[in-house]
C-alpha cells in the first residue's frame, strides 16, 4: 500500500510538473511588422504590460511607411510567413480579406466591445460585414498652423478654409531669413505618402483618377490645376527639398518651428502640441482641410490597423495582442503614462464621449474631420471607385506608386508638370487595359 501511495504521489508530482511546463509552453514570441510613426513607437515602449499579462513576448520590425507596405505585401502574397501581425490600412484590408489572406476577427471577446469602434473605421476595415483588422488609430487630415505666425501676418484662420486662403497665408508667413516656411506638405514618392496627399487635394479641385468607364483622367484641366497650384505654392512658400518630404520629415520641421502650416494626418496633433517634442507646442491651432467651393474637402480617411496573416501558427497569441493594443484598456494605459492628449485617436466612439478627452484642443476637429470624409462620394463628378486618397482596387498601389514618382520628379524640377501628367495618363491607362478594366 505504501509503495502504491509513493508511486501515486510521484505520478501526481510529475503530472503537476508537466501541467506547469505545458502552460508555460503556450507563451510564445510574436513578430510584428509596423510603421515608424510616433504612436507605434509609443506602443513598443508599453509592450511589457502585454508580456506581463500574457507571457507572450514581441519582436518588432519597424519600417518606414513605403518599405513597410512593400514588405508586408510581398510577404502576404508569397505566403512568406515572416510576420504574425501586420500593420496595414483601409486600402489593403478589404482586398486581402476577400482573398482569404487574413484571419477574420470574429473571436474578439465581449470585453473588447467591437460595437464601440467608430463606424467609419470598422466599415473601412471590413469585407462583406466581417472585420479583418482592428484599428490602432484612425485619422483624417486637417490644417495645423502656427497661431503666432498667422497673427503676425495679420490673418485669421477660418474653421473651414479655402485653398486660396491657405496659399495666401503660406506666402504671407514665409520668412526665409529665419528659416520659416509658410507651408509644409508631402511631396515624397509613394502612393500612401505624397500620392495620398495630392489625390486627396485633387478631389477638392474637381479631379478624379478615373471616369465611370475606368479611363484615366490626368489629361484634364482639374488635374493640371491641382498640380500647378501645389507646385507654385510649395515653390514660393515650402521648404527646400519638399519633393522628398513625407509625414515624418514634415512633422520634424513643424516641431522645430520651421513651418507656418502643415496639412496632414490628424494623428499628428498630439505630437505638435507635446512640449517635450515640439518647440511650438503652445501656439498650434487647427482647422478643417481646405476646399475650393465645390462641395468636396481635401481630407482623407485612414486607419493604421493590426491584422493577422492567415499563414501564422500563432493565431491565438496574435489575437490576444490585437485585443490588448486596440482596446479601451490600452487607451487608459497610455493616458496613465503619458496623458490623455497622447492616446491613439480616431478609433473608438467612447473616446470622444470621455470627459477626460473632450477638452483636448484637437479632439473635436479630429472627429469632425473623420466624420466629414466620405469614401463613397469622394469626387465632385461620379467615379467608379471607393476611396478618398486611393481607389480600392488591387491594381491601384502599383499604378499610384509609379504615378507618384512622376509627380515627385516634377516637384524636384526634373520634368515639367505637363510631362508628369502625360506620363501618369499613359501609365494608368496601360495598366488598366492590361488588367482588363478597359
Amino acid at each position: 500500500m505504501r509503495i502504491t501511495k509513493l508511486i501515486s504521489s510521484a505520478v501526481l508530482a510529475l503530472s503537476l510538473t508537466a501541467s506547469v511546463t505545458y502552460a508555460g509552453s503556450h507563451a510564445t514570441t510574436l513578430t510584428i511588422a509596423t510603421v515608424n510613426n510616433g504612436d507605434m513607437i509609443r506602443m513598443q515602449g508599453l509592450t511589457d504590460d502585454f508580456t506581463a499579462k500574457t507571457g507572450h513576448k514581441v519582436e518588432w520590425v519597424t519600417l518606414e511607411e513605403n518599405v513597410l507596405r512593400q514588405r508586408v505585401t510581398t510577404d502576404i502574397t508569397t505566403k512568406g510567413g515572416a510576420f504574425d501581425i501586420m500593420t496595414i490600412g483601409m486600402y489593403e484590408t478589404p482586398i486581402w480579406g476577400s482573398n482569404g489572406w487574413l484571419v477574420p476577427l470574429d473571436d474578439l471577446s465581449a470585453d473588447y466591445n467591437v460595437g464601440d469602434l467608430l463606424p467609419a473605421m470598422a466599415g473601412g476595415l471590413s469585407h462583406d460585414g466581417t472585420l479583418y483588422a482592428a484599428p490602432f488609430y484612425g485619422e483624417s487630415s486637417m490644417v495645423m498652423y502656427r497661431t503666432d505666425l498667422m497673427a503676425k501676418a495679420g490673418l485669421e484662420m477660418p474653421a473651414a478654409p479655402s485653398w486660396n486662403f491657405i496659399a495666401k497665408a503660406a506666402r504671407a508667413m514665409t520668412d526665409r531669413d529665419n528659416e520659416i516656411n509658410g507651408i509644409c506638405l508631402r511631396g515624397k514618392a509613394g502612393w500612401g505618402e505624397g500620392g495620398a496627399f495630392i489625390t486627396a487635394m485633387s478631389n477638392s479641385f474637381g479631379a478624379r483618377w478615373f471616369d465611370e468607364d475606368w479611363n484615366a483622367q490626368f489629361d484634364t484641366r482639374e488635374w493640371s490645376d491641382t498640380l500647378n497650384f501645389y507646385y507654385n505654392m510649395m515653390t514660393d512658400a515650402g521648404p527646400a527639398g519638399f519633393a522628398t518630404n513625407g509625414f515624418n520629415e514634415n512633422l520634424s520641421l513643424f516641431q522645430q518651428g520651421k513651418c507656418g502650416m502643415w496639412i496632414d494626418a490628424t494623428v499628428a496633433a498630439s505630437f505638435v502640441t507635446n512640449p517635450n517634442d515640439s518647440t511650438v507646442a503652445d501656439s498650434v491651432g487647427f482647422a478643417l482641410a481646405p476646399d475650393n467651393g465645390m462641395g468636396v474637402r481635401s481630407n482623407w480617411l485612414w486607419a493604421w490597423a493590426l491584422a493577422i496573416p492567415a499563414g501564422t501558427h500563432k493565431e491565438d497569441a496574435a489575437m490576444h495582442f490585437i485585443e490588448w493594443a486596440t482596446s479601451n484598456g490600452y487607451i487608459e494605459l497610455v493616458a496613465a503614462n503619458e496623458g490623455w492628449a497622447n492616446v491613439p485617436p480616431g478609433a473608438r466612439t467612447s473616446l470622444y464621449e470621455n470627459p477626460n478627452y473632450k477638452d483636448i484642443p484637437f479632439a473635436k476637429m479630429t472627429l469632425d474631420s473623420i466624420l466629414s470624409a466620405d469614401p463613397l462620394n469622394s469626387t465632385v463628378d461620379p467615379s467608379p471607385y471607393v476611396g478618398i486618397q486611393f481607389a480600392a482596387i488591387p491594381e491601384f498601389a502599383g499604378i499610384a506608386t509609379d504615378v507618384s514618382q512622376e509627380f515627385s520628379a516634377a516637384y524636384a524640377g526634373q520634368q515639367s508638370i505637363d510631362e508628369a501628367l502625360a506620363k501618369a495618363q499613359a501609365i494608368t491607362n496601360d495598366a488598366m487595359e492590361a488588367a482588363g478594366y478597359r
